[in-house]
């Protein structure tokens, strides 16, 4: 996917966002994100887009801390997100092909401004599942080919750091497998994962024998592999999905 496709998702994302936060209201429950209320998940990702708003527009080169949630609540909360994502799609739309700041994982990405455009893509279109899913109703879908490319950042990108806590004592071999469902995605996705007591390393390729394999439709896998909901194919052994969905958390 190019950067433009990113961004056009990322503005698309977060306003359905806001529209499920402003229906649900601020003090639902978030069952994807056991322990939090809307308002959580506002504070949140407001405050992580106006945190990555700051690397790109200051061209910060080191890391820095999220700032600190604001003190609203209700529809000024939800408004306040309104003008967080805007910031943040703005700022991305202006920022120079040569940007140069601070990133922080892995990922093959071509530049840091594709980097976080892809980045708050993924983090928004989740978030906006959370969302969706403290409304109530039908979510809105995820395209396969933004759910295979959000699958490949989690795996060579955020299961590539070292604060990764997806290891195993003994060497083992995961397969995840995004099945292609219509003609955006014309193929099938396949990663391995090979598991130690070091950060896994993952390959997008089906080399090898795997213990277990993940799989399902590129929708409904993405959601699943950010533990949103349950994986919908698991084979061979299911100490490894086990694995996944008690250590995988970001």
């Amino acid at each position: 996917m190019e950067t433009a496709e990113f961004l056009e998702t990322l503005d698309r994302e977060g306003k359905l966002l806001a529209a499920a936060a402003e229906a649900a209201g601020t003090d639902a429950e978030v069952p994807t994100c056991p322990g939090w209320q809307v308002r959580d998940l506002l504070w949140h990702t407001g405050t992580v887009h106006r945190w990555a708003a700051g690397f790109v527009a200051d061209g910060h080169t080191a890391p820095r801390p999220l700032g600190d949630p604001p003190e609203l609540d209700g529809a000024e909360l939800v408004a306040w997100y309104r003008d967080s994502h805007r910031l943040l799609v703005d700022t991305l739309a202006a920022a120079p092909d040569d940007l140069d700041c601070w990133t922080f994982h892995p990922a093959p990405c071509p530049s840091p401004l594709a980097f976080w455009t892809r980045r708050q893509a993924h983090e928004t279109t989740v978030h906006r599942y959370d969302a969706e899913a403290a409304r109530g109703g039908t979510p809105s879908p995820v395209a396969p080919g933004f759910a295979m490319d959000g699958i490949d950042e989690l795996l060579r990108g955020f299961h590539a750091r070292s604060r990764s806590r997806l290891r195993s004592e003994e060497p083992r071999v995961l397969r995840v497998r995004a099945v292609a469902t219509g003609p955006e995605a014309a193929a099938d996705a396949v990663w391995t994962v090979r598991l130690t007591a070091e950060p896994p390393v993952t390959v997008r390729t089906a080399d090898g024998v795997a213990e277990a394999e993940l799989s399902g439709p590129a929708d409904q896998l993405y959601l699943a592999l950010w533990n949103r909901t349950a994986v919908p194919t698991a084979t061979g052994d299911p100490a490894l999905a086990t694995l996944w969905r008690e250590r995988s958390g970001i």
